[in-house]
């Protein structure tokens, strides 16, 4: 895309540019006027950085709107930001399936993509099976591999900063896989590694069920649950990584272990198995008492669980995800409990992104990423 100042290392150029540029992206076709008034300034300085944009590729003069052409003189130069100018794909790896979605420049998306696999795919079939998706869903909507500025990934697991997996156990040879290096080899461009359930907080926050709360706890919640969490707006990952990992908390004195919080016998219940999982709801459903009491067990499990971060962190909103999302009754289970523990008990709702929730974090990390590089100044705007 090129330098936002068309290589002027002015600091006050940079602002300028960071300043129109956002209110460019914001507004529909505006004038030089309208630009200067929005951004307070003069229109000499508007007009010169608007230039340069259009330099870069990111601006480009619109067409008059419908009349000013048929009028006397001639109608104000009107500009919009160039959301295709490049590309950013949010992409998610889970034990069952792959999914991806692509956007422009303005998050807004415009592919999408989803395959199914095996939860004893090894790292490279997995991986493998990434590649061949994303250049699908490229080559269904036209975009060159070359135009993507940003990727973003969401996956199971501990993630460190540089996209390496610490602490992998859903995944066969999940472990200790440099993911990010991995996947930076097929796009060329930054890709950004995030833990599912941290992608999927980010995505409830943009445009799900937290849009209007800056503090929330989002919880992907399964056999072996995961949580995310925003605070003040800002996604919190920990030191290493690893907050959220309530999935843990059996460790700390809990008899049953998650295997077996499902079980109707004596044989555990793997939490890849979704099928057999399945089998438990739905025998529960239809009045089978052993399968109730496991349902019984794993919401007293998941809410306990939830209560425990809810202490820690005093979240205004938590969002519940993953395919316990469906279970009937868990919303005021769950209210009930963070009502006995909670001075003041968080809002408590289901996830509105569904299974889109972790590839829609995802985009919007690989956003974040692209829009620090249009509109940051040294880090400081």
């Amino acid at each position: 895309m090129g330098r936002l100042t068309g290589g002027d290392p002015s600091l006050l150029r940079r602002i300028n540019s960071a300043v129109v540029l956002h209110a460019l992206r914001g507004a529909d076709a505006p004038t030089l006027t309208d630009l200067t008034r929005v951004t307070g300034l003069s229109r000499p300085t508007v007009e010169g950085v608007v230039e340069g944009l259009m330099e870069t590729g990111l601006v480009v003069e619109a067409p008059p709107e419908e009349g000013e052409a048929r009028r006397q003189g001639r109608p104000a130069r009107r500009f919009r930001f160039r959301a295709e100018a490049g590309h950013l794909m949010g992409v998610e790896i889970g034990p069952h399936r792959i999914a991806a979605l692509l956007s422009g420049l303005d998050g807004r998306v415009i592919g999408a993509g989803s395959r199914t696999v095996s939860e004893t795919a090894s790292a490279d079939e997995r991986l493998d099976r990434v590649r061949a998706m994303v250049a699908d869903v490229l080559r269904r909507a036209g975009v060159p591999r070359s135009s993507l500025r940003a990727v973003g990934v969401g996956a199971p697991g501990i993630v460190e900063a540089d996209g390496t997996v610490r602490l992998g156990t859903a995944l066969p040879d999940w472990t200790g896989l440099p993911l990010g290096e991995r996947l930076r080899r097929s796009f060329r461009c930054p890709v950004l590694v995030e833990n599912d359930a941290n992608a999927a907080a980010v995505a409830e926050h943009w445009k799900g069920a937290a849009v209007d709360s800056d503090d929330i706890v989002f919880v992907l919640a399964g056999l072996s649950p995961g949580a995310g969490s925003l605070i003040g707006g800002r996604l919190h990952r920990g030191f290493g990584g690893a907050a959220g990992e309530i999935g843990a908390l059996h460790l700390l004195g809990r008899e049953v272990t998650p295997e077996m919080l499902l079980s109707t016998t004596d044989e555990p219940v793997l939490p890849l198995d979704e099928q057999a999982v399945a089998t438990v709801f739905r025998r529960a459903r239809e009045g089978d008492e052993a399968a109730r009491e496991a349902v019984e067990r794993f919401i007293q499990r998941l809410v306990h669980d939830v209560a425990a971060l809810v202490l820690a962190l005093d979240p205004e909103l938590v969002v519940i995800g993953g395919w316990a999302a469906g279970i009937d009754g868990v919303l005021e289970p769950l209210r009930g409990e963070l009502a006995r523990y909670c001075l003041r008990p968080p809002q408590v709702a289901l996830s509105l992104l569904g299974e889109a929730a972790v590839a829609t974090g995802a985009l919007r990390l690989a956003l974040d990423h692209v829009e620090e590089q249009l509109f940051a100044v040294e880090g400081t705007v």
